[in-house]
């Protein structure tokens, strides 16, 4: 081989190298912000397996599966599965989030039998399940207390503290510490690996460092594509291993708005704000309650009262993913004790079929579906300030929601392009044909949620 030949033949070698080592390496940075296929039109729905039922336990919550693939949800998010911590135990039953093992199951929800079965028969009904994990702090009898007290962080007389003063059955690891972090990793391996969960929800995850999570997403990826929830709503969270975050400023400008302390325009500059503040594929969790909502703020009713239902229509229908809390579709008008048992009150309630009908219309309507698949929100402009409305398309989809968010009658012009056409109500499933320039009547707290 000739010099020349011998020396082109080193730089091809050298450029295939560099550009295979780049293109894996753009790989690893946009693993994290690849959301699993199936999560982007999906919806969310909160369980707390020991108020939903008389028993509180995996096989008696497994009876309801078919009434939850009915309502349309996809991800069953399951508050913390863990034994609870006795020593400075709140309550008779203790917190859920004062967690005394990483890889037992609290005996009262079953066993590891138990919750196989109910994880295999949620995936044979084409849902998933996703666990409530807690990284920043564990419960003061926790084991690693003793084994590996350099877990965690101490105050100057070399004390255990918890992470904040009022959570004071629970105290705080030190993520500074290399062996702790291999060890959480471990922990939420095994729940893939053993059980086949399909990711987490993590609880103050802006309280433990990025960087941790960031990891954990791609070790995590390589067992099974996983979904990750935040507890919080930092941007950073989402390029740090998180599909989504709260969006808790949308919480509070409901219930301000529900005080009377804002208008209208406050949720259009908070939903423009936030669509230039995370990327477009980020999903943000809209919600009207939680457990934390529920029990300590009050529930949707004592919170929105009679806006409770257009501000459902609300998060069902804008960008993100919906997230229904158990009992919100029987209008479960109590706040659930945290630390006793204390049953949901199940009945028959006008939401369950309001969830169906928009829930289902999401599964195959684009223009509602999650991150960069889905349609941004254009907002209508029907110059009444009592009504907000706005419209959504993603190819040859569209969604044109209408809400009066008043105590009173209103008429708006339909003097805008964007509200025109023949439409089906998703909701009430009749016909609606919109033409420029017709009045339309609402009814105090009415809504409409129409497609193509």
């Amino acid at each position: 081989m000739s010099k020349m030949k011998k020396y082109l033949y080193v730089i091809i070698i050298y450029l295939v190298l560099i550009l295979g080592c780049k293109e894996k390496e753009n790989l690893i940075i946009s693993e994290n912000s690849v959301h699993p296929e199936w999560s982007y039109n999906a919806s969310i729905y909160e369980v707390n397996i020991r108020q939903f039922t008389n028993e509180g336990t995996f096989k008696s919550f497994m009876n309801h599966l078919p009434e939850l693939k009915k309502l349309g949800v996809d991800i069953l998010w399951l508050m913390p599965i863990h034994p609870i911590g006795e020593k400075n135990r709140k309550g008779t039953l203790g917190s859920y989030y004062s967690v005394k093992d990483y890889k037992s199951i609290n005996p009262n929800f079953g066993n590891e039998k138990d919750f196989k079965v109910l994880v295999d028969s949620i995936h044979a009904l084409g849902m998933y399940v996703i666990i409530d994990w807690v990284a920043n702090h564990t419960a003061w009898d926790h084991n690693w207390t003793k084994t590996n007290p350099e877990f965690y962080n101490k105050d100057s007389l070399g004390n255990f503290i918890p992470p904040v003063a009022d959570w004071s059955d629970v105290i705080d690891l030190n993520f500074d510490n290399k062996n702790l972090r291999t060890e959480m990793l471990n922990s939420l391996k095994y729940w893939i690996t053993e059980f086949n969960i399909d990711g987490y929800r993590c609880d103050v995850a802006e309280m433990v460092p990025l960087d941790f999570w960031k990891n954990a997403r791609q070790e995590l990826d390589k067992i099974k594509p996983v979904f990750m929830l935040a507890e919080g709503e930092n941007p950073e969270l989402h390029k740090n291993g998180f599909d989504m975050t709260y969006n808790w400023k949308l919480k509070d400008v409901m219930n301000n708005f529900a005080k009377g302390k804002i208008s209208t325009d406050s949720i259009k500059n908070l939903l423009i704000k936030d669509s230039k503040t995370i990327n477009e594929n980020d999903f943000r969790m809209n919600f009207t309650s939680n457990h934390d909502e529920n029990t300590w703020a009050g529930t949707e009713f004592e919170r929105l009262g009679n806006l409770y239902e257009p501000f459902a229509i609300l998060t069902l229908t804008l960008k993100g993913m919906p997230l229904i809390y158990n009992g919100q579709e029987a209008g479960m008008n109590k706040r659930l004790e945290f630390f006793e048992k204390d049953l949901i009150p199940w009945q028959e309630f006008k939401m369950r079929n309001i969830y169906t009908n928009i829930l289902a219309e999401k599964k195959n309507n684009k223009s509602m579906w999650n991150g960069e698949k889905g349609g941004n929100i254009n907002f209508v402009n029907l110059n009444n300030e009592n009504v907000l409305s706005y419209f959504r398309e993603k190819d040859d989809d569209k969604i044109l929601v209408i809400l009066n968010l008043s105590n009173s009658d209103q008429e708006i012009l339909a003097n805008d392009k964007n509200c025109v056409g023949s439409f089906k109500n998703v909701v009430s499933e009749n016909s609606m044909n919109i033409e420029l320039s017709d009045k339309i009547n609402l009814k105090p707290y009415e809504y409409f949620v129409l497609v193509n």
